[in-house]
């Protein structure tokens, strides 16, 4: 196996001076999004997560996103990366293709793939299978198999032969099949991965994409249902990106391929049938920014990935009861966007962070330390999280409900948050 790694490596070596790595931001996202009520593919079911309440939402999901304005006027003083303020036309015009959500992010490694031949594929089925979810499908034929390669089911190793790859100027793309099968490649993660740039000096770049599947969804039991982004944040040298529409799965995606640093995109098992209208030219998404799905007046509202889809729905409730809530993909779980994130605070001046994560030491946790420490001055109220609850995902449906936050518990915390 590294024999044929090295060969690759060889082959690709005199065309990698010729892959240029494109930093542009991404149009603003004025697109439809809706849910399609079918599964997933039938090999692993989908979940879903939540915290405290049972709460079953009655109707058809379909949300009308407004993507407004990118940013408040005011700098923030202690923000983590500062950004330029670059303001894309909104693609909203142009045409576009509907997708659903594991086919733009094929598309996106597709795309890659054939910009850059140093973007190889490795993982559990992902070759002429087509991954569990079908994200590769197709691939191994476009390509072969030495570009999508099928490994034994071992995890540990086959994500360390990605870190050698990318140690010699690959550019690999990890599927974990299930974000829970990645805990048997903790040690490849934590001590290689995210340290070996800086235990070498900077001799060594490490730019490989750990992808998955992950949260809980319908009935797939307590080891099926992890919500691992906690796991990893501590990592130093780590990034992490969660993708929540076809959209910015797309341009996460091709944005992480192009990142010289290890990115980890997670994935929702109950997101991948999700369908959106995206652009026809390319594009990518900022690793390090936010998305402002409503601006608001009176709360901001910090989400990702699947729980954007009930904060969407919380906030129709919400309208009706003559609030105005600000909701904001965080996106990127590390670093955070406190640029958008502390305009959003200086705004509103309360704060209610909505999550899949444990409560223990989990995204919220980090994001309530976070504001606290560079913008306590500017909350009229203390900051609340509604976080999954911790213990294990039952695997009977009724019970697995009671452990996520459902969108009536989002209503009664802005208005508690409110008062």
């Amino acid at each position: 196996m590294a024999a044929t790694f090295h060969g690759v490596g060889a082959t690709v070596a005199a065309l990698s001076s010729s892959s240029s790595s494109s930093s542009s931001s991404p149009p603003s996202n004025s697109f439809g999004s809706k849910i399609l009520l079918s599964s997933p593919s039938r090999s692993f079911s989908v979940r879903k997560r939540a915290s405290f309440t049972m709460v079953r939402s009655e109707g058809s999901m379909n949300f009308d996103f407004n993507f407004k304005g990118r940013r408040a006027q005011q700098l923030i003083a202690n923000a983590v990366a500062t950004k330029a303020d670059s303001s894309p036309a909104s693609s909203s015009s142009k045409p576009g293709h509907e997708l659903l959500l594991f086919e733009a992010l094929r598309e996106g490694l597709e795309e890659e793939m054939e910009r850059d031949p140093r973007v190889c594929v490795m993982g559990e089925d992902v070759g002429h299978y087509g991954g569990s979810y079908k994200v590769t499908k197709g691939l191994a034929t476009k390509f072969g198999d030495l570009r999508v390669l099928d490994t034994p089911i071992a995890e540990n190793s086959f994500t360390g032969m990605g870190i050698g790859a990318a140690m010699t100027g690959l550019r690999p793309v990890v599927e974990g099949m299930n974000m829970g099968f990645l805990l048997l490649a903790f040690n490849q993660i934590s001590n290689n991965c995210g340290m070996l740039h800086y235990t070498s000096g900077g001799q060594f770049t490490i730019p490989i994409v750990i992808r998955g599947p992950g949260g809980v969804g319908r009935q797939l039991g307590a080891e099926h249902s992890q919500r691992l982004e906690s796991y990893f944040q501590s990592i130093p040298g780590i990034q992490m990106v969660a993708c929540s529409t076809p959209y910015n799965a797309k341009g996460l995606m091709k944005a992480a391929i192009r990142s010289e640093n290890p990115v980890i995109l997670f994935e929702h098992v109950l997101l991948y049938n999700l369908k959106e209208r995206i652009p026809d030219e390319d594009y990518i998404c900022n690793l390090e920014e936010a998305e402002m799905v409503r601006p608001g007046e009176h709360v901001t509202i910090l989400t990702y990935s699947r729980m954007r889809y009930h904060v969407m729905q919380a906030a129709k409730t919400l309208v009706n009861k003559g609030y105005d809530p600000e909701v904001i993909d965080i996106r990127s779980l590390k670093p955070f966007d406190l640029y958008t994130i502390g305009n959003s605070v200086k705004k509103t001046h309360r704060v209610l962070i909505v999550e899949e994560c444990m409560r223990t030491g989990g995204i919220g946790a980090s994001l309530i330390a976070a504001i606290t420490e560079n913008f306590n001055d500017y909350l009229d109220a203390p900051i609340m999280c509604l976080s999954s609850q911790d213990v294990p995902t039952p695997y009977a449906g009724t019970l697995e409900e009671w452990t996520v936050v459902q969108p009536a518990q989002i209503v009664a915390a802005v208005e508690q948050l409110c008062q």
